[in-house]
């Protein structure tokens, strides 16, 4: 499983305010905690920075990389905040990620040069000039458009991270379903490309957000979900992939879930 860490986001109010303020300790200090806790990227996100985005995302890739070389996923609504934060993140020398191209037009024309010029992976939103959509069939849809236009356009298959796009249960009851449906069929037909998506989302506007969001992700796993942008330091999550990759045997001699284990990643009482 790869995990995409996302705690440094500017929406975070206390992450934010650290952003803010260039506090370099503390952003440092959420690059290495990520790392260590399992995270193979790290979300650049300053996106509430309407200002100074692109000075900000930055300082905020070079302050990461005086403290890790791990790849980052870039993350903005700006293509020209992306063109910054890729160029800035070329000084190590990783393949790093965008998060993300759409099947929009104008969202599509405009990330899809820099994907191409950085050489990225790239997560590919199910969302189209119609808005989000609501279906197992739309999401469909709009993966197949994404797939082929993608490929087509020299990005390979491996390097593309389908997100269905999850939305609250508590709007419908059947919006999980969809969006499982939607991702077994994506791996069943693209058994290259890589699925994602933003698991706490199902379980908005409701109690016990935690245990909902457990039991959606271990779904979507067995489903086929093989990447997901999480809070890497919650260890009850963590051990909930780990363990569900385990079980459908995907995990080489339990290899994963006991190095894990042994790194403290996990909750050991």
């Amino acid at each position: 499983m790869l995990i995409v860490g996302e705690l440094i986001n500017s929406s975070r109010k206390e992450v934010g305010a650290e952003i803010k303020n260039k506090n370099v300790k503390v952003i440092q200090g959420l690059a290495q905690s990520q790392i260590e806790a399992g995270a193979t990227y790290l979300d650049v996100n300053c996106g509430t920075q309407v200002y100074d985005e692109g000075e900000t995302m930055e300082w905020l890739v070079k302050s990461i990389l005086e403290v890790s070389d791990a790849p980052l996923c870039i993350d903005s609504p700006s293509h020209e905040t992306l063109a910054v934060g890729l160029e800035a993140a070329k000084a190590n020398g990783q393949q790093q990620m965008i998060n993300s191209i759409t099947a929009e037009v104008d969202r599509y024309n405009a990330v899809l040069p820099l994907i191409k010029k950085y050489n990225t992976k790239i997560v590919a939103l199910c969302m189209d000039d119609r808005g989000m959509p609501s279906t197992a069939e739309d999401r469909i849809e709009i993966a197949d458009k994404l797939v082929n236009g993608l490929v087509k356009d020299g990005v390979p298959m491996d390097a593309i991270f389908l997100d269905p796009l999850v939305k609250p249960v508590s709007v419908n009851d059947k919006y999980g379903l969809e969006v499982l449906q939607a991702i077994k069929y994506i791996r069943d037909k693209y058994p290259e490309v890589h699925i994602t998506c933003g698991v706490s989302n199902i379980s908005f506007g409701l109690p016990k957000r935690k245990v909902i969001n457990g039991a959606f992700i271990t779904l979507c796993v067995s489903n086929g979900m093989d990447a997901c942008i999480i809070d890497p330091l919650d260890k009850e999550m963590m051990g909930l992939i780990y363990s569900s990759q385990m079980l459908l045997g995907k995990d080489n001699n339990c290899r994963q879930y006991l190095t894990a284990f042994k790194k403290r990643q996990l909750i050991t009482n």
